[in-house]
């Protein structure tokens, strides 16, 4: 009986890894710009025509147990090597991650940057609040994408497009040239981030990018690159991943290697991928995979997720799905407004 369950077991997960590979090779193509093999490939932005690096800088990481002044060189370093997207947000290590990201950005490296942040406020007076605070710190008049962070409870859509909500917020700060396109983020479950896209239906409105984990784990637990990412191909909608080796837990898993992961997410048809960055030898590993990234073959992908499957099936490896932990709103509830 038990070696009938467990063969039973293999079959059902050997057909559920392959017909995931065959949909990860199925969706279109990301046309990039790479006019050397040792050139930062280039992809649009969704609809809005922009070129964002495949890579890009994450914003918590880069203040987050190293100086200032290390900093300012990760942020400086990546903008010279071609990493043109930064990720940022007003809660990042109590506002250091933009502030420290403000004075990289100083002397010429703003205009060599699409800079993201994120705001945590759910009403229009918190949002509006926080979204000025961003821009002070980051020493700009503007972002060339402000998001809603941390779309994870049921009822986040509600509220941002309450008729007092942060969506108000976000109109009057693209109105006023404080951001040119609008996009929200999530990390916990795939069904918030589809409500999210419903209720701005609803509202005739259409968002420019969505921030999501895409990763080898995801792929087989709350995956959002099975639920969400078509529907965001479908409304060409910018798909932002972040989380390639989230947070590092993945590689504790000691399956995969940083190179694997970071060209498996890249492989799906995401705009940038957004990982974290505190070091040098970090940032030279990124660019490494950025530079070296081919698209991968059906097999390549099968024996990737043939790989994971059974260490991921329990989301053990992508801890801000099932815990608290990595919600910061939840943490710290007076930041909703």
């Amino acid at each position: 009986m038990t070696a009938k369950k467990h063969l039973s077991f293999n079959r059902r997960d050997f057909l559920k890894i392959s017909a995931t590979a065959a949909m990860a090779s199925a969706f279109p193509s990301v046309a990039f710009t790479q006019q050397t093999k040792r050139e930062i490939p280039y992809r649009t932005l969704g609809r809005t025509g922009e070129k964002v690096s495949i890579i890009g800088l994450g914003g918590y990481h880069i203040a987050k147990g190293i100086s200032e002044q290390q900093s300012i060189d990760i942020i400086r370093k990546a903008l010279d090597s071609g990493i043109n997207f930064l990720d940022n947000s007003w809660d990042y290590n109590e506002g250091q991650s933009e502030i420290r990201m403000g004075k990289a950005l100083q002397n010429g490296y703003r205009q060599k940057a699409f800079l993201m942040t994120k705001f945590d406020g759910r009403t229009k007076k918190s949002a509006a609040e926080q979204i000025d605070e961003s821009l002070r710190r980051l020493k700009t008049d503007h972002v060339d994408l402000m998001q809603f962070h941390e779309a994870i409870r049921l009822e986040d859509p509600d509220r941002f497009f309450d008729s007092d909500g942060a969506f108000q917020a976000l109109l009057d700060a693209q109105k006023s040239g404080k951001t040119r396109y609008i996009g929200f983020t999530g990390h916990k479950d795939p069904i918030v981030h589809l409500r999210m896209l419903e209720i701005a239906d609803k509202n005739n409105f259409r968002f420019d990018a969505v921030q999501m984990p895409l990763n080898v784990m995801d792929a087989h637990f709350r995956s959002f690159e099975s639920e969400v990412l078509p529907v965001l191909i479908k409304k060409e909608i910018a798909v932002l991943a972040m989380k390639p080796l989230g947070s590092g837990i993945i590689l504790k898993s000691n399956i995969v290697k940083p190179i694997e992961c970071l060209h498996y997410t890249m492989n799906l048809p995401a705009s940038v991928v957004i990982t974290g960055i505190d070091s040098m030898d970090i940032l030279n590993q990124a660019i490494e995979a950025a530079r070296t990234f081919q698209p991968m073959t059906k097999p390549q992908i099968a024996d990737l997720l043939n790989r994971t499957a059974v260490a991921a099936a329990n989301g053990d490896y992508e801890l801000y799905k099932t815990d608290d932990r990595f919600d910061s709103t939840a943490h710290n509830p007076d930041w909703l407004g």
